[in-house]
């Protein structure tokens, strides 16, 4: 039985999950049309926050969640290697999950030298936002907390979900049903995009990026990409030059990189830090 609250000894009885502030009511704020409430606090509760850390310039670093660190990556085919039968499926993922996991240092070394960044003016300081999940992004955040800096971390509500990786800035790491409104804050603040090999999520996250400086909805910022034999195979970006699917200049919207310090430098280059 639900319970009462009496206003007055004469007062009909009401019932307390109505009569109680609409900030309060958890049943009325997540109904369907409360929606449009939800997506504004998604978007407010990260900027206040984040605003008062001092946080207005980032680097987004995306990319693969199931990526292994190289040791672990090792150790996963040493275990299909030790099977009988060996799953030569297994085994040929892991295979390309080690020759991808090299990255992972990379991304360690990225979050190290964006973090241990001090400059002037416009940008003073520069700080590391992933989704706050495994392999590059754990990685990334790795490197910031070894540099001795803080980093963002915006996590999304999913099926399995294992929490942020051990390394994210607890203060600064905020989760998000929508992904649209995690996708804006990516954005918001940011300075330049780094991309590492990913699925569906990371393509998601570049190709939206790279409509909206195409179509002019955001200014130009370096976009970065590691891996190109990976990213090569996944788009062929000059067939799509050769359909007319999009023009020759697009191609000017990214780069592609090899190493941490490239990617530093090509974004030092591009505000002249």
């Amino acid at each position: 039985m639900k319970k009462k609250i009496i206003l007055d000894p004469n007062a009909d009885f009401y019932d307390d999950a109505l009569f109680q502030p609409a900030f309060l009511d958890q049943e009325f704020l997540l109904a369907q049309e409360c929606r449009p409430l939800r997506l504004q606090m998604e978007l407010l509760k990260p900027e206040v926050y984040l605003s008062k850390a001092g946080v207005n310039a980032t680097v987004i670093v995306i990319g693969s969640a199931r990526i292994p660190s190289p040791a672990k990556a090792k150790a996963e085919i040493e275990h299909l290697q030790q099977q009988s039968p060996i799953d030569q499926k297994a085994l040929k993922i892991a295979e390309n999950k080690l020759h991808y996991s090299r990255y992972y240092e990379e991304a360690e070394k990225l979050g190290f030298l964006v973090t241990q960044f001090r400059g002037q003016g416009e940008i003073e300081r520069l700080h590391i936002v992933t989704g706050g999940g495994p392999s590059y992004m754990e990685a990334a955040n790795k490197g910031a907390e070894h540099a001795g800096g803080p980093s963002v971390a915006l996590g999304v509500s999913l099926p399995h979900e294992l929490g942020p990786n051990r390394y994210v800035t607890p203060e600064l790491t905020f989760k998000f049903h929508y992904f649209a409104m995690r996708k804006m804050h990516f954005l918001i603040r940011a300075k330049a995009m780094v991309v590492f090999p990913g699925g569906l999520g990371t393509l998601d996250e570049l190709v939206e990026t790279l409509t909206l400086m195409q179509t002019g909805k955001i200014d130009r910022l370096p976009i970065l990409i590691f891996a190109r034999d990976f990213w090569e195979k996944l788009i062929d970006f000059n067939w799509l030059v050769e359909t007319g699917m999009i023009a020759e200049n697009d191609l000017k919207l990214f780069q592609y990189v090899e190493t941490a310090e490239e990617a530093w430098g090509m974004i030092k280059a591009f505000y002249h830090l």
